[in-house]
C-alpha cells in the first residue's frame, strides 16, 4: 500500500491535485475534513479543548464554536500552539484509522493524504511519499485577490504566514509545479501518478 501526502500553500492547487488523484483511483482522505471532526462532540479532542480554553467555546447546540475559539487564539502565538497541540494529534490519530480502514478492504490502495499543514504537524511521517505542489509567490497573490476579493497586502500577508516553498520542498521526494495553465498543471500531475502507480 502506498501512501502520498499531498501539500501547498494557499492558492497552490493541492485540492484540485487531490480530485484529479481520486478521479485516477486514489483514495483521498481530507485533512481539513479531519480537522472539522476533531472539534465534535464526543471527539477525543472536544474535552481537551474545553479544559484549555473554558467553557465560553461552547455554542448554543453544545459543539465547539470555531468562530469563538478563531477569536481567542487570532494573534496570540502561544494559544494557537495550545490549540494544534490539541487538535493536530486528534487529526493525525483520524487520519491513521481511516488509512488502516482503506488498507483492510484494498491493500493495493494508493491513498492521498491531502493537508494544508502537513509539514508544519509533522505528518509526512505518515506517508510513503511527500508531494508538494509549488506556487511562485507573485502568482499566488493574483490568484488568492482573484479567488477571495481580497487587496494584495491581504494575500501577501496570508502567503507570509505560511511555510516557504524551500521549506516544503526540503522535505519534499516530489515537487509538482503550478504557475502556468491548469492542462499544464494536471499532466504534471498524471505524470508523477503514474510513475508513483508503478
Amino acid at each position: 500500500m502506498k501512501i502520498i501526502c499531498l501539500t501547498g500553500g494557499i492558492a497552490s492547487g493541492k485540492s484540485s491535485a487531490a480530485r484529479l488523484l481520486e478521479s485516477l483511483g486514489a483514495k483521498i482522505i481530507d485533512a481539513d475534513k479531519l480537522g472539522h471532526r476533531s472539534y465534535k462532540k464526543g471527539s477525543l479532542a472536544y474535552g481537551e479543548l474545553i479544559r484549555a480554553f473554558g467553557k465560553k467555546i461552547i455554542g448554543a447546540n453544545g459543539e465547539i464554536d470555531r468562530k469563538i475559539l478563531g477569536t481567542i487564539v487570532f494573534n496570540d502565538e502561544k494559544r494557537l500552539k495550545n490549540l494544534t497541540d490539541i487538535v493536530w494529534p486528534s487529526i493525525r490519530f483520524l487520519a491513521e484509522k481511516e488509512i488502516e480502514e482503506i488498507k483492510k478492504n484494498d491493500r493495493e490502495a494508493i491513498v492521498v493524504l491531502e493537508a494544508a499543514v502537513l509539514i508544519e504537524a509533522g505528518w509526512e511521517t505518515i506517508g510513503t511519499e511527500t508531494w508538494v505542489i509549488e506556487v511562485n509567490p507573485e502568482v499566488a497573490v493574483r490568484r488568492i485577490v482573484l479567488r477571495n476579493q481580497i487587496s494584495e497586502s491581504e494575500a501577501r500577508s496570508r502567503i507570509d504566514s505560511q511555510l516557504t516553498n524551500q521549506e516544503r520542498a526540503a522535505k519534499a521526494d516530489v515537487i509538482i509545479t503550478n504557475n502556468g495553465s491548469t492542462e499544464r498543471f494536471f499532466q504534471e500531475i498524471e505524470k508523477c501518478w503514474l510513475s508513483s502507480a508503478r
